[in-house]
Parts: C-alpha cells; structure tokens; sequence
C-alpha cells in the first residue's frame, strides 16, 4: 500500500525530473528540489488527479515542504 508521502514523491520525482531519493520530506519545494512557479502548477494539477482533490491557491501558498505537501493532502482525505 502506497503512503501519501511514497505518492506525492513519485510525482514530484516525475514532474522536476529528479531521482526519489533526494526527495525528503523535509526538503523545500523551492530551495532544495528547485521547483519554479510553473512547476508547481503542473504538481499541484497532478496531485488534484492522483487524489482527487481540489488545493485552493490559498493553502498551496503556505506549503513550502514536501511534508507540508502531505499534510495538506492527508488532511483533505
């Protein structure tokens, strides 16, 4: 059974292209994993997909970690 956090890595891998393993749940979006604003819109729509969800602008705003990610993803489900 996945976990939200094994998914969302997965997808953050795919979409910046990066290896699973650099990807923590403490790393920044921005500053660690080097997502620009694009990036995350093309993440965020991914995600909405995987979890059939909505992320209103607002809360994507705050979250600046992949486990603030999670979070925010978990708390919705």
């Amino acid at each position: 059974m996945d976990t939200t956090l094994h998914r969302i890595t997965v997808i953050l891998a795919e979409q910046l292209a990066l290896d699973e393993e650099v990807i923590k749940p403490e790393s920044k979006l921005e500053d660690d994993l080097h997502a620009d604003s694009l990036d995350l819109v093309e993440i965020v729509t991914v995600i909405e997909g995987d979890f059939d969800t909505h992320l209103a602008d607002e809360e994507i705003e705050k979250v600046k970690t992949v486990q603030e990610l999670v979070d925010l993803i978990e708390g919705k489900q």
